[in-house]
């Protein structure tokens, strides 16, 4: 019996271990990014040794994997499906770019990070677009239903994070009044 608790309670140690390194990468790709975040940054952060960090995480695929995963689990993205009972176009639209833009406002500092970096870190780039094709392809496929093709370019750029960003940094609209404007300017591509 007490072999087997030792090892159960080795396990959790471990689990927990992992679970610090997480998020001490996380919270380090909000601030500087995931391409400058490095092995000892995490390390020092996590309060491990770099060893413990690489027997925990031997690829730095596997950390983003994880970090992605995290980030996913404690606020995932919205779900289009909920979105696809409303009839009315308008409505169905801001109600889903008001769901998309507040998802965005709480994750708007490591977001920036991720997409900054994905522009030149090939790994960086590769998860967010595994993390982010397929709800954006369901957001197009349910917010785009019935819309003609220029309708369906605005709606990619208003599912954009930088349109969200001009809209709300520096535009100073508010979350609600971004997605309206959005509405209408593709609403009114007709």
């Amino acid at each position: 019996m007490t072999r087997t608790y030792t090892l159960k309670r080795r396990a959790e140690q471990q689990a927990m271990t992992r679970q610090r390194i997480v998020e001490a990468a996380v919270d380090l790709h909000g601030s500087v990014g995931p391409a400058s975040t490095t092995v000892s940054m995490i390390a020092e952060r996590a309060g491990v040794q770099r060893h413990t960090f690489y027997a925990h995480f031997p690829g730095e695929r596997d950390l983003l994997l994880a970090c992605s995963g995290l980030v996913h689990e404690r606020d995932p993205l919205p779900e289009a499906a909920a979105w696809q009972a409303t009839k009315d176009p308008r409505r169905r639209l801001h109600t889903g770019l008001r769901a998309l833009y507040d998802w965005y406002k709480r994750n708007a500092g490591l977001l920036a990070c991720v997409l900054r970096d994905g522009e030149h870190h090939q790994l960086t780039r590769e998860i967010a677009e595994l993390r982010f094709s397929g709800p954006m392809a369901s957001y197009r496929q349910v917010l785009g239903d019935g819309l003609d093709a220029p309708q369906r370019a605005m709606l990619g750029l208003a599912l954009s994070f930088f349109t969200w960003r001009s809209l709300t940094q520096e535009g100073r609209l508010k979350q609600d009044a971004a997605a309206a404007a959005m509405t209408q300017a593709i609403i009114s591509q007709k």
